[in-house]
């Protein structure tokens, strides 16, 4: 018998994901542990995979369609079994009244309302929208998906002359597309330059300004491009940090030229421990960045706390976060308990959630319930920056690049050296401000000795 292949939720908030691509066709082999396709949730792109052996048999669902979670992806079972197609919302659980027949299932019709004033653009634009009909002329309904809906009467596009793709001839966003697109007019040709009446007149001599060809124009492209899901809840949380949380900025330029020989000096250690075959472990900046945040947060607890409306919340542990660029946006997986790691175990747990991030393999549990965030572009050359607080943290750390200048050591003579410069955002209901500058205080001493990380 075929196993339905549903949405799955895969965070907490999660109420709806978008299908981003199949890897899998209808009639491949598949088998358990086989990745599906990829889905888009509200934190970031997973993989979808298969717990069954057999053969994919259908496709509900098409690449860039939403649906809730618990709807009919697809179907898994043996080869040559019929399955019946399923409306993607027919096996969903939605948290609102619904008719006896899903939305899937009803004909599209534009609900009766009493008439008002309408003037200007609005007016023209409600009249020029096409109408659709609750059916067709040959007395059948008009299956479509809610997005399709909503694509339809924004580009102004009869849905009754939109062939559907989808199962039972469902229209998809994909279908309203391509009827878009073709609708779009045909670009004109330009003109051909029209010959000089002289062609022995010089532009000079004859009063007109030379035309020098337009330089390209590189990457730049007139397009328009949905908002995908992580880029919306990233929108979403930045909005509600920045504009909720009452941010205020220290900063603090410290001696980086110690911390960059302490981690040469690191790495040389543990290549010579390596054998030929294995591949050594190397320690990064941020590394000890992160384990020198650790380190200082056992002393400083109160930058490591949560705001709960009434009570203030103090965390037992340290819970870091930290910045991972990926295609869309940005994701920050977290290091459970780094209070307790060694500076390797430390590492190797931040390389092994960043391989995850950036093959889409990161599970919600790993992307929540920090207790502290760091932030760094010094890799792409920032001297410095001021990061937004990832709630419910109490502050962030941002890092800038490593700048060699002339610094004044500590007999007054001026020599070449390196220098860091960190930034504190925090959250003033729970941090005031001398709790923040003894923290960045303590982290910068710790940076610029870092032979106490290893104690």
């Amino acid at each position: 018998m075929a196993v339905i292949i549903e949405m799955p939720k895969l965070s907490d908030t999660m109420t709806v994901g978008t299908v981003v691509k199949w890897h899998k066709q209808v009639g491949d082999q598949v088998a358990n542990g086989d990745v599906l396709a990829e889905v888009e949730t509200d934190k970031a792109t997973m993989e979808l995979e298969n717990f069954d052996d057999g053969y994919l048999l259908k496709i509900f669902v098409q690449e860039g369609e939403e649906v809730p979670i618990g709807s009919a992806l697809a179907a898994v079972g043996e080869e040559g079994e019929d399955v019946e197609d399923a409306s993607p919302a027919e096996t969903a659980h939605v948290d609102q009244v619904e008719t006896a027949e899903t939305e899937e299932e009803q004909p599209i019709q534009l609900e009766q309302e009493q008439p008002v004033e309408k003037t200007g653009e609005s007016e023209q634009v409600e009249q020029s929208a096409p109408p659709l009909p609750e059916d067709t002329d040959a007395g059948e309904r008009i299956l479509a998906s809610p997005l399709a809906k909503k694509m339809a009467l924004e580009k102004n596009l009869d849905l009754t002359k939109i062939k559907g793709s989808g199962p039972g001839g469902r229209i998809t966003k994909k279908d309203v597309l391509a009827q878009a697109d073709a609708n779009a007019p045909a670009k004109e040709s330009p003109a051909p330059p029209q010959p000089d009446a002289n062609p022995d007149a010089s532009p000079v001599a004859s009063g007109v300004p030379t035309r020098t060809q337009a330089p390209s124009s590189g990457l730049l492209k007139e397009q328009m491009i949905p908002v995908s899901k992580m880029r919306s809840i990233i929108a979403q949380r930045l909005l509600e940090s920045k504009s909720k949380i009452p941010h205020f900025y220290l900063q603090k330029e410290i001696d980086s030229q110690p911390l960059r020989l302490a981690r040469e000096a690191m790495n040389e250690r543990l290549a010579g421990r390596s054998s030929s075959e294995e591949k050594p472990l190397k320690l990064t900046l941020n590394d000890l960045i992160l384990k020198a945040c650790a380190e200082t947060i056992k002393w400083i607890p109160d930058i490591n706390t949560s705001w709960e409306g009434e009570q203030i919340r103090h965390h037992g542990n340290v819970h870091l976060a930290f910045g991972v660029a990926v295609e869309d946006g940005l994701v920050t997986p977290v290091i459970r308990n780094a209070e307790s790691l060694d500076l390797t175990a430390l590492s190797l747990e931040a390389k092994s959630l960043i391989d995850k991030a950036r093959s889409k393999k990161l599970t919600p549990d790993e992307m929540t319930g920090s207790t502290f965030t760091v932030t760094n572009l010094g890799m792409f050359g920032i001297d410095f920056f001021s990061g937004i607080i990832n709630p419910p943290n109490a502050a962030i750390l941002s890092v800038g690049a490593s700048v060699k200048k002339p610094v004044v050591d500590s007999s007054g003579n001026l020599r070449a050296g390196e220098t860091m410069t960190l930034g504190l955002s925090c959250d003033h209901r729970l941090v005031d401000g001398a709790v923040g500058a003894s923290f960045l205080k303590h982290l910068g001493e710790t940076l610029e000795r870092p032979a106490s990380l290893l104690v």
